[in-house]
């Protein structure tokens, strides 16, 4: 992981030397949701960075698991030690690419296609999101499912009732100019 980490901040390092069209935020949010007959899960995380090249369209995600907070401290003991194995994996990715900001004006609606990896697991995505840019602001936000089994998340039986198979991810990232 810590091998994927530094590739992660070093490709980061190398492509904002050579642009002038970056956009950073370190408090972007992201939220997931889990529905199930038994109960809902859900649980905030306000500490996201992720940069953007507005003119390349290339975008980078990086999470920390263990900022993730819920309801209950319960749930949060579990998601991080039984479930994401936050001190195995403590970070979620996505690295990918915005393929249709050219065709762009100050708002619309982007593809965004890439690899997110959590629990050491990459999977392929591909997600619509909402683009908005005003002043030095470009904000992006949306949501998207992922299958637990995709990253090989364990769920324990007794509980398999109280977590869905699928859960919903939303994002909101207000990147500012990167100077």
């Amino acid at each position: 992981m810590k091998y994927i980490y530094a590739i992660f901040t070093f490709i980061l390092m190398v492509n904002t030397s050579f642009s002038q069209d970056r956009y950073i935020t370190k408090q972007g949010t992201i939220s997931f949701f889990s529905h199930s007959p038994v109960e809902d899960i859900k649980a905030l995380n306000n500490q996201v960075l992720s940069i953007m090249d507005v003119e390349s369209g290339d975008i980078a995600v990086s999470v920390l698991m263990k900022s993730f907070m819920f309801e209950k401290s319960l749930m949060q003991e579990h998601f991080n030690e039984n479930y994401v194995e936050s001190d195995k994996f403590p970070k979620a990715t996505f690295i990918g690419k915005i393929l249709n900001i050219k065709d762009l004006g100050n708002t619309g609606i982007v593809l965004i296609e890439g690899d997110l990896t959590i629990h050491g697991i990459s999977n392929k995505i591909e997600v619509e999101a909402d683009i908005e840019a005003e002043g030095n602001i470009v904000s992006i936000t949306g949501v998207f499912n992922v299958l637990v089994a995709d990253y090989d998340i364990k769920i324990p039986s007794v509980v398999r009732n109280n977590i869905a198979k699928t859960i919903e991810i939303s994002f909101s990232l207000n990147h500012k100019e990167y100077n």
